[in-house]
C-alpha cells in the first residue's frame, strides 16, 4: 500500500535478503493489490549501494516524484526494491542532505573507518565483528609491513563458501559457461594493489593528471581495497537477489496480473540486480516491457555473445536482453569516476597486463578492457543504438534491443572517489524510463 513518506501512489516495497528470499507479506500484498488497483504499468526500481531502507525510500521518493505529471493519463504503480547492500559514508550523493556524522567528520579529525561505515559493515557482514574491528584498527594505525595481513582480513570479511553458485552471480564474463577467473583483487599482492589504488585516488583528486601528484603511501589505498572488496560482495549479492528473487517474483506477478506491463529500473548494482532478474524469469513470461539502467556497476560486455579480446568467452548475461519485450536502455556518464577509473582497476582479471596509471585518465578508462556499463554503455552487442540524452528525449526509442544513452548532460555532479555515480535524480532520467516503456 502507499506509504505516507512516498511521493506517488500506489507504491509497494519488496524486501529481499542476501539469498534472494522476499518478505512474504510484501510479496502477497503486491500480487493481490496490483490487479485491484487498476495498474497498467508497474515501474520496479532497485537501488545500488545504500545503507538502509530509509536511504532507499528517499531515492525512490525523489526519483518517482515528477512521473505523475509527466504521464498524467497513465495508470502507473510503483515498486521500490530493498536489498542488503552498503555504502561507505564518505561517498557523496548529490543533493542528499549530509548526516550529522558526515558534517562532524568534515570539521574534526575522524578515524579512517567512521562509526557509520563500521555499523554498515557489521550489518552487511553479520558474524564478522572481530574482523571489522581488526580492519578498523589497522586502517587507523597503519602498521609497517602488515599490508598482507590487512589483505587477508579483507578477504576473510567477504569470503563465500567454496563450491556454491556465488561465483557465477559475481561473474561478468564466462568461458564455456564457467566464470573466467577471480579478480586480481583476491589473487594479487596486497601491497601492490593498495599502491595502485592510492595512485588512482591521488590522480582523481589532482584532476586526472598522473604527473601532478607525488607517489602516495600504499596505506592511502587500503581503505579503497576494503571498499572494492565489499563492492565485489554486493555485486555477487545483486546477481543472487535478481535471479533467485526478483526474476521469480516477476513470474508470479505475470500469473496473478498477466496484463500488467513491468518496467525494471536499476541504479549501480541495482542495474545488475534487474538485469540478472531476466535470467530468473520463468519460461514464457513476456511481461517485462523495458529495462532501464542508470550508472550500471557491471561489465559493459555483460550482454555480449563474444568478447572482442577473447572469441571463446562471452558476457554472463549474453542474450538476456532478448527476454525483454521492449528495449534495454543503458544510461551512462563519463563523469562517473567510481566506474570510470576505480572500477576497471578493481575489476581487472588475474593476468591482465593493463597498468594502473593507464587507467588514471577518463579517456583511458573509457576504452578499458574491463570497463563498466555506467561509464560507456553496452559494448560488443551488434545493433546497439546510441543517443545523447537530449536526442533520446526528442526521439522515439527503438522497440527492442540495446540502447545506449549518454546522460552526461545531467549526470555530472559529485566529488571523489565516486564522482557523479549517484547523480541520477533528474526529471530527464524519469522521462527516459517512460520513453523506454512507452508509458503515456
Amino acid at each position: 500500500m502507499a506509504q505516507p513518506a512516498m511521493s506517488v501512489t500506489p507504491y509497494w516495497e519488496l524486501t529481499f535478503d542476501a539469498d534472494g528470499d522476499v518478505d512474504g507479506r510484501e510479496r502477497d500484498a503486491l500480487l493481490a493489490e496490483v490487479p485491484d488497483r487498476g495498474v497498467h504499468d508497474l515501474i520496479v526500481f532497485a537501488h545500488g549501494w545504500n545503507n538502509d531502507r530509509s536511504g532507499a525510500t528517499a531515492l525512490y521518493r525523489r526519483f518517482f516524484a515528477p512521473i505523475p505529471k509527466l504521464a498524467p493519463a497513465a495508470k502507473i504503480g510503483y515498486v521500490g526494491v530493498v536489498w542488503p547492500s552498503m555504502r561507505f559514508s564518505d561517498e557523496p550523493i548529490p543533493d542528499f542532505p549530509k548526516s550529522a556524522v558526515a558534517m562532524e567528520a568534515e570539521a574534526t579529525p575522524a578515524p579512517a573507518l567512521d562509526k557509520d561505515t563500521r555499523h554498515a559493515l557489521l550489518e552487511t557482514f553479520p558474524g564478522r565483528a572481530t574482523v571489522v574491528d581488526q580492519i578498523a584498527r589497522m586502517l587507523d594505525q597503519r602498521p609497517e609491513n602488515e599490508l598482507e595481513e590487512f589483505g587477508r582480513l579483507v578477504r576473510l570479511l567477504v569470503e563465500v563458501v567454496p563450491g556454491g553458485p556465488q561465483p557465477l552471480f559475481a561473474a561478468d564474463t564466462l568461458a564455456e559457461g564457467v566464470p573466467q577467473s577471480e579478480p586480481v583483487l583476491f589473487t594479487g599482492d596486497t601491497a601492490t594493489l593498495c599502491d595502485e589504488f592510492a595512485q588512482a585516488l591521488a590522480a582523481l583528486r589532482s584532476g586526472g593528471d598522473a604527473e601532478g601528484f607525488s607517489l602516495p603511501n600504499p596505506w592511502d589505498g587500503a581503505k579503497e581495497l576494503l571498499r572494492q572488496a565489499t563492492y565485489y560482495a554486493m555485486k555477487r549479492r545483486a546477481g543472487t537477489v535478481g535471479e533467485r528473487g526478483l526474476g521469480r517474483l516477476v513470474g508470479q506477478l505475470a500469473a496473478a496480473a498477466p496484463d500488467v506491463r513491468v518496467h525494471l529500473v536499476g541504479h549501480s548494482f541495482g542495474g545488475r540486480l534487474v538485469s540478472f532478474a531476466l535470467r530468473g524469469l520463468p519460461e514464457g513470461v513476456h511481461t517485462v516491457k523495458s529495462v532501464t539502467l542508470f550508472q550500471g556497476a557491471f561489465s559493459h560486455y555483460a550482454f555480449a555473445a563474444r568478447l572482442p579480446h577473447d572469441a571463446h568467452a562471452g558476457g554472463v548475461l549474453q542474450g538476456q536482453q532478448n527476454r525483454v519485450d521492449g528495449p534495454l536502455v543503458c544510461c551512462f556518464s563519463h563523469f562517473d569516476s567510481a566506474l570510470g577509473t576505480i572500477y576497471p582497476l578493481a575489476s581487472r582479471m588475474a593476468g591482465d597486463a593493463q597498468g594502473a596509471v593507464e587507467g588514471f585518465s577518463l579517456a583511458g578508462a573509457l576504452g578499458a578492457k574491463w570497463g563498466a556499463m555506467g561509464h560507456d554503455g553496452v559494448q560488443a552487442v551488434p545493433g546497439t543504438r546510441a543517443y545523447k540524452l537530449p536526442d533520446a528525449l526528442n526521439s522515439t526509442l527503438p522497440t527492442s534491443g540495446c540502447v545506449n544513452i549518454d546522460a552526461a548532460a545531467v549526470v555530472n555532479k559529485g566529488g571523489p572517489p565516486t564522482g557523479a555515480h549517484s547523480d541520477i535524480v533528474h526529471a530527464e532520467l524519469a522521462r527516459v524510463v517512460l520513453a523506454a516503456g512507452r508509458i503515456r
